[in-house]
């Protein structure tokens, strides 16, 4: 995706959100079809016949009729995508969509190559029932068969073209890197850099503390929690815009400098998963007061260090040169003499053999074991090396 930030006028802003509104309505018409289908009952209308009653819809409603019929059918083919990718296994379950979070539409065909360019900084989209809408261009708008255009909670639109970006070629050193993600360091590599995704200032952290402070005193729905609400969402879109910054970046260094990069295999899914409650043993049949809240801090600091994001654009930028390690008890292995013992693990940032004595960050130790692809089993037994044809940079010892 190549996206830059539209500017449209207090009348466009309103029609776009009618046809947010139009395509948010076709997604939910169709998942509801689609979640009624049961074992006594036919197959539920696809994609064509969706179409069909669209267009009988779009027929028999004057303000259906008056939204842009791409953009509804591409609501019903997005859908219709969604159910195929959720039996594939490869994505979640289709979910309602909601106004205030769900703001966005796609067009596609002849319509979305009418972009003009208006001088070195600004250039011009025309979308149905819209009109001309100015974006930014910070870059070289690609040739793109649709685009994307979405609403985020802070109020901010912007348009996305989909195009598959020229994979970045390796240096072809032979080098090889790992990369242990971690909360306190987003990310530790095999040569000792320490890298940390940013994120809110001490000073905006409080800030965000004293509107969520206050939003807790408002009334729902009130004309002050809607703009409360507004610079909660404005903060949290700072910290989204510097974390995907952050993870641009940090990906295309990497897929520049080694030739292949190997990280964790970790399901970051099923990690930030809300967990169960867990019984007070000393008051039966009542849970722990605080047993979700420490478990929901420690999902916070995962995905604000963007672990999914950063392995996710390493594919897309060097597809081939990215491989997965199993990372069982690559923590706890020392990186020189291979052996495995909790007690190497002397807090979050040290680690001490206590075979061999050697002494490195734990973060940069587990980012060498993970480079040379070692895993220990469930025995903890020292693990035979790796040959490797291209030998990792090991961390010296501290």
């Amino acid at each position: 995706m190549s996206r830059f930030r539209l500017y449209p006028t207090a009348r466009q802003r309103v029609a776009l959100l009618e046809q947010c509104g139009h395509a948010r309505y076709a997604w939910n018409l169709a998942l509801e079809q689609w979640s009624m289908w049961t074992r006594d009952k036919g197959p539920t209308p696809g994609f064509a016949e969706q179409c069909r009653q669209l267009t009988q819809a779009r027929a028999a409603f004057g303000w259906l009729w008056a939204g842009s019929q791409t953009v509804q059918q591409q609501a019903l083919r997005d859908f219709d995508q969604a159910v195929k990718n959720f039996y594939a296994g490869t994505h979640g379950r289709p979910t309602w969509r909601r106004a205030g979070r769900h703001e966005g539409v796609r067009i596609v065909g002849p319509q979305a190559s009418r972009i003009v360019k208006l001088n070195r900084k600004w250039s011009a989209v025309k979308v149905p029932k819209v009109g001309w809408v100015q974006f930014r261009q910070s870059r070289v708008v690609p040739n793109a068969k649709s685009y994307r255009i979405t609403r985020d909670r802070a109020g901010r639109w912007h348009i996305a073209f989909a195009v598959i970006p020229e994979p970045i070629p390796a240096p072809g050193t032979g080098e090889i890197v790992g990369v242990d993600r971690g909360v306190v360091v987003s990310a530790a590599l095999s040569t000792g850099e320490l890298l940390t995704c940013p994120g809110l200032s001490d000073r905006e952290q409080v800030r965000l503390q004293q509107l969520q402070r206050r939003l807790a005193r408002c009334h729902r729905e009130s004309k002050r929690g809607l703009q409360v609400k507004a610079a909660i969402a404005k903060l949290y879109g700072r910290a989204a815009d510097r974390r995907k910054d952050w993870v641009e970046k940090t990906s295309t260094d990497l897929a520049r400098k080694f030739d292949v990069v190997r990280v964790e295999d970790l399901r970051i899914a099923t990690m930030t998963k809300h967990p169960r409650p867990k019984l007070d043993p000393e008051r039966p049949g009542r849970y722990l007061p605080n047993g979700r809240r420490a478990k929901a801090g420690l999902n916070r600091a995962i995905l604000a260090n963007g672990w999914g994001d950063l392995v996710r654009r390493l594919e897309h930028k060097a597809p081939g040169r990215v491989d997965k390690i199993n990372p069982a008890y690559t923590s706890q292995t020392c990186s020189i003499c291979g052996h495995c013992a909790p007690e190497n693990r002397e807090n979050q940032a040290v680690f001490r053999c206590v075979a061999c004595g050697h002494q490195a960050h734990a973060d940069v130790n587990a980012a060498v074991n993970i480079a040379a692809g070692r895993a220990v089993s469930a025995r903890r037994e020292t693990p035979v090396p790796v040959s490797l044809t291209r030998e990792p940079q090991l961390a010296t010892s501290a």
